[in-house]
């Protein structure tokens, strides 16, 4: 029987509870782990340094430390800790730099249970056949509705960065999704802490399926979008202008929607984009589609460019009607 003293150190560092729990249900059932649990990367580099990291499965899109950062101090304080990166973002670059940082494997959310067997084996562990104990029995996180529609939008947010960052050639810094159920004041503050004063542009696409319903709202400054069309050699004017923003439209909304629909099991069906406002205020905006706009379940995403001033807002507003609905489809996946 394999003793207390021979369980292998693993440490699961994500801010999500759901893909914690995730991951701990997926662990080889007749593998001696001794688990721990970190929701953010200055308490995971903590544990790393007391030695309950041997092996550190690790999610990059984290607060306090992202996972980058993590990697960085394990390498430069030389600590003894193997890494599995397991993330959401999908960029062929935030693969690159994992694996330069000392990731010994890049694995893509949501990850399956073979596939997580096979990185851990590829780190050289030889598990005692007879297991200390099952991983059923490690203490699981519970997960909040919010928690849970907030990693499946990240690992969402994250397709969709990787299309625009191949479209573009450049590399997305990811947020961290927010996840409210906002009136239309708190909705209209939302959206003008998000974009100040300058003058916007906003696409809307509508969406349905499954019970569930929305509006997809995707907001860009107007100064963003001329660097846009630069990175793109596009020419900007004033027949251009709308068509860049439906095109970009297409592969952010439609990315994040399609990666939410495949993780709940829906099929959301996609209306036309809807030109809302152009060069226009959020004020503006705001006073042109207040009747649009109920109490909402909000999922807020920022995208930013790296080296350059652009960044854009995605708003996922689901109808009041529609939280039941997705409530049922989380509690399925949990």
């Amino acid at each position: 029987m394999t003793s207390v003293d021979d369980a292998i150190p693993l440490l699961v560092c994500d801010d999500s509870s759901m893909a914690r729990k995730q991951l701990i249900r997926s662990l080889p059932a007749n593998w001696p782990f001794r688990v721990s649990q970190a929701e953010n990367g200055v308490l995971g580099l903590e544990l790393i340094r007391s030695g309950r990291g041997r092996i550190v499965l690790l999610d990059l899109t984290m607060p306090e430390l992202n996972g980058f950062e993590v990697l960085a101090r394990v390498r430069d304080e030389g600590l003894q800790a193997e890494v599995i990166v397991i993330s959401g973002d999908v960029q062929e670059e935030a693969i690159r730099r994992a694996r330069a940082l000392g990731a010994r494997a890049f694995l893509r959310k949501p990850v399956a249970a073979p596939e997580l067997e096979a990185a851990l084996l590829a780190l050289g562990m030889n598990p005692a056949p007879a297991a200390l104990q099952h991983h059923s029995q490690h203490p699981l996180p519970s997960v909040s509705f919010h928690d849970a529609l907030r990693e499946l939008s990240n690992i969402a947010m994250g397709r969709a960065a990787e299309l625009l960052g191949r479209a573009l050639k450049v590399f997305v810094h990811l947020p961290i999704p927010n996840v409210n159920l906002l009136e239309p004041g708190e909705l209209q503050m939302a959206l003008s802490d998000a974009q100040g004063n300058q003058q916007v542009s906003a696409i809307c696409q509508g969406y349905i399926g499954g019970g569930v319903a929305g509006e997809a709202l995707l907001i860009f400054h107007d100064s963003a979008i001329a660097d846009v069309a630069g990175l793109l050699d596009t020419k900007l004017d004033a027949s251009s202008h709308p068509e860049l923003l439906l095109d970009l439209a297409a592969i952010i909304t439609g990315a994040c929607l399609n990666g939410l629909s495949e993780q709940l099991g829906l099929q959301l069906s996609l209306g036309h984009p809807l030109l809302l406002g152009q060069h226009c205020t959020i004020d503006e905006l705001i006073r042109l589609n207040r009747p649009r706009w109920k109490q909402t379940l909000a999922v807020e995403i920022s995208y930013g460019l790296e080296d350059h001033d652009i960044h854009f807002d995605l708003m996922l507003l689901f109808t009041e009607s529609s939280v039941e609905r997705l409530q049922q489809r989380v509690e399925l996946l949990l």
